[in-house]
């Protein structure tokens, strides 16, 4: 089977510590994390894990069933990257002075979708969203010109097919209803009981 690029994506609950649970199931495997964003869901109290890593099919299967293990984790799924829509997001931090003389910033700004974030009088940032590939080419364009910082951001992704997880989730506790749940229907029924 041969590598490739694939983003993990775990809903989890929002409990201290999971991070660290999760990552040490990559480092005891000495998977690289290429990429590690996580963020609220649109399920409330649940939080969202997008992990980008580059290797078989078969070894994350086995990732996402040891993710899953973890108490706090509801599901997680892994998808190429023609089964997401995704970005990513870069700043660059170039000298103005530099940057007002030698270029056509309009033109550069039209060409590569950024838009300017800052501008002070010694340096301006600029902001792209988009691939790697559409990053990575803003930087060349801006190291003959002094490219002081960039940075950028981890990888933001959406599921292409999924009817979103807030419905997965509903149907999920409609056939395994929580602890909560199942202790208040036992509550519910006694006090019937109580109450004839």
């Amino acid at each position: 089977m041969q590598k490739q690029e694939y983003t993990i994506t775990v809903y989890t609950e929002n409990q201290i510590g999971l991070l660290n649970r999760i990552a040490i199931i990559f480092s005891r495997r000495k998977i690289n994390v290429e990429s590690l964003n996580t963020s609220p869901s649109e399920v409330d109290s649940v939080h969202r894990f997008n992990i980008v890593i580059t290797e078989t099919e078969e070894v994350v299967k086995k990732l996402c069933r040891q993710i899953e293990k973890q108490v706090e984790v509801l599901k997680a799924y892994y998808n190429t990257n023609d089964e997401i829509v995704w970005q990513e997001l870069a700043l660059y931090k170039v000298p103005t002075a530099k940057i007002a003389e030698e270029v056509k910033v309009e033109r550069l700004l039209r060409e590569h979708g950024a838009h300017t974030v800052v501008i002070r009088k010694d340096y301006t940032v600029f902001a792209v969203a988009g691939h790697r590939e559409e990053t990575d080419k803003l930087i060349r364009v801006l190291e003959p010109y002094g490219l002081i910082e960039f940075v950028r951001s981890a990888r933001v992704a959406i599921i292409k097919d999924s009817e979103g997880f807030h419905k997965k989730l509903k149907e999920f506790e409609n056939r395994e209803p929580s602890r909560q749940v199942i202790e208040n229907e036992y509550l519910d029924k006694n006090r019937e009981v109580f109450s004839m």
